[in-house]
């Protein structure tokens, strides 16, 4: 109980008023596909209120003024950052030194400019064709499941970096099976296909990482989970 608790602490704003130690943070892992689920589940009910008193576009703004709400827009912050390192760095050193300015650089105010304006136009899209479910409930799940998997397989481009090295086959499998529990059960032969375009996504990430800056940060996972959503909508877009 202690690490899921740890889980919606550490990817939301929900306030938990427990002590956590670092190594609750990296078995928390675990559940970050539930609490992706969670999130889906509050997208969904979005929908359901207030189709009947807002139009279509307008809902996807909510739902993704929800999202950096309830998130504290960890992961946009992380997919900014990342694309001003690696689109103004030019060597690992200049990468990760632009990752840690807080300042927004033209890469990646355009890297948030382009990602809200496909998830409103996206969402608008699902909700007027009655197909908002299940990929509003499966973009941020495999989202989270992307995190899981280059936390564990990738090393740390900061050795010194605050991010729990306890992420290990455990939690893998564990946010695994969870993962597939959610996108079984509520999608089936698409939520395979869902995961299997977001999880490549998230390898594809990981690569171009580890070849830029010799592995991960927070901030490139933030994006890996970012960049998983977008092309979770694409494919819901794309399917017939």
């Amino acid at each position: 109980m202690k690490s899921l608790l740890a889980s919606i602490a550490f990817c939301t704003r929900i306030p938990i008023h427990i002590a956590f130690e670092t190594e609750d943070v990296g078995r928390a892992a675990r559940w970050f596909p539930m609490v992706g689920a969670m999130l889906g589940l509050l997208y969904l009910g979005l929908v359901r209120l207030l189709q009947s008193v807002l139009p279509n576009v307008a809902i996807a703004v909510v739902i993704v003024a929800a999202e950096a709400l309830v998130t504290g827009a960890l992961h946009f912050d992380g997919l900014a950052d990342s694309f001003d390192g690696f689109g103004g760095g030019k060597t690992r050193e200049d990468i990760l030194r632009i990752m840690r300015d807080h300042a927004i650089g033209t890469y990646g105010a355009l890297a948030l400019i382009l990602l809200v304006a496909l998830k409103i136009t996206a969402i608008d899209t699902l909700i007027e064709r009655h197909r908002a479910f299940p990929a509003l409930l499966l973009m941020p799940t495999l989202g989270r499941w992307n995190i899981v998997l280059l936390s564990y397989w990738l090393p740390y481009a900061r050795p010194s970096q605050g991010v729990p090295r306890q992420i290990g086959p455990g939690e893998l499998a564990w946010a695994t099976v969870a993962t597939a529990l959610v996108a079984g059960t509520m999608a089936r032969w698409q939520g395979a296909l869902y995961w299997a375009i977001c999880g490549t996504s998230g390898v594809l990430w990981g690569l171009f990482s580890r070849k830029k800056i010799g592995g991960i940060t927070g901030d490139t996972l933030g994006a890996s989970e970012q960049l998983g959503e977008s092309v979770v909508l694409l494919a819901a877009l794309a399917l017939r």
